[in-house]
């Protein structure tokens, strides 16, 4: 079988090396606008669950990648200076460098092609293929040159957000809250190197505006965050990579291939991004895809209604959450008059997926101390 994968990202770099190991004699091709060594962003991170299903479904990828991660037990939030400590909630990180560069020569170890510094405008630049995998992210052209055949559409949450990183090592992940002159901020930031961390800012629209970041330079605006977050950043200044302010797409498509097309990853849907679960979601389509791919060989369209039919409800159940936890941010100022005990309580229970007692079990020392100060 002959594959052409737009897109050199995880989802892409995943499907290359697993496809080509399993079945050697097919000829794939992976083509990515970017050099082999750029990428946006800083860190990703997994969460424990997540990389359960890597061990479950493919050991040797979770163990070509956990040598190179962060780990930790806890997560930590930050209210009117205090620390909170939720136990139990376990997360890893890795560079998305790092985690390209992994799979970008697990695929060439078992020979797929990576052509990189190459720009498709459409699906008519590809050589001919029997499967063609759009795996180019949220602007992916193979998308959006039949986006009615994919019935795709687009929203955007309100809150700005920008990515940063810092060398400076966190213990956790961990979620700080501080409120200044302009309005309420929030920041998610985590160690995915010894000592660089990613560090995500985030604010309402009104508060973005009062700051005046609308009329700012990207510089400017780094500075600033730099400043608004000093005491988390022990003064150490952010580091930019394309930082500039966004707002978060909502994504959704609801058919998943066309012809002989295919939707992943981001290229297919988003979840925001304050559940950590957006390159886990593109690495399990890739699991699902091979598994339906292998079911019915020879029969294209018989395994990518399969592809869709198997994952579609999981990937529906963990979107819909993540949409919930990022709608709790659009309105995080609302809660910070709380007490730091109870705002790490209404932060947990944010997406609606965890209850008290779900908490109690996962956070038993966290819900001991939120259970004696109810009392």
């Amino acid at each position: 079988m002959r594959i052409a994968i737009c897109g050199g990202g995880p989802a892409g770099l995943y499907f290359a090396a697993l496809w080509k190991k399993r079945h050697p004699e097919s000829e794939v091709c992976v083509y990515e606008q970017n050099p082999a060594g750029a990428t946006w962003g800083f860190g990703v991170v997994f969460s424990d669950g997540a990389l359960k299903f890597l061990h479950d479904d493919d050991p040797e990828t979770h163990d070509l990648l956990t040598p190179e991660m962060q780990t930790w037990r806890d997560m930590t939030v930050v209210h009117r200076g205090e620390a909170v400590t939720i136990d139990g909630v376990g997360f890893s990180s890795i560079g998305r460098l790092k985690l390209l560069q992994l799979l970008q020569e697990r695929a060439l170890a078992v020979g797929a092609e990576l052509h990189f510094d190459t720009v498709i405008h459409g699906v008519g630049d590809l050589p001919e293929a029997d499967l063609i995998i759009a795996a180019d992210g949220i602007n992916s052209v193979v998308r959006q040159g039949f986006e009615g055949d994919f019935q795709s559409s687009m929203s955007y949450m309100p809150n700005k957000f920008a990515w940063y990183g810092v060398k400076k090592p966190f213990d956790t992940l961990t979620q700080t809250f501080v409120e200044t002159e302009f309005g309420p901020f929030n920041a998610h930031h985590y160690r995915y190197e010894p000592n660089m961390s990613t560090f995500i800012v985030e604010c309402a629209k009104e508060t973005w505006l009062n700051a005046g970041f609308a009329t700012m330079s990207d510089e400017d605006s780094r500075q600033l965050c730099s400043h608004i977050f000093a005491d988390a950043l022990s003064g150490k200044p952010l580091v930019a990579n394309k930082s500039s302010w966004r707002n978060f797409p909502l994504l959704w498509n609801e058919r998943w291939s066309h012809l002989n097309m295919v939707l992943l990853g981001d290229a297919l849907h988003t979840a925001h991004f304050s559940i950590g679960s957006g390159t886990r979601l593109a690495m399990e389509d890739v699991i699902a895809l091979v598994k339906a791919l292998e079911v019915d060989a020879g029969d294209m369209p018989a395994a990518l209604a399969r592809y869709e039919a198997d994952r579609r409800p999981i990937v529906e159940n963990i979107v819909a959450a993540a949409t919930q936890s990022g709608r709790w941010y659009e309105d995080f100022g609302a809660h910070m008059n709380m007490t730091p005990i109870e705002f790490g309580h209404n932060y947990m229970t944010r997406s609606g997926r965890v209850d008290d007692d779900r908490l109690r079990q996962l956070a038993p020392e966290f819900m001991a101390k939120f259970d004696a100060w109810q009392a």
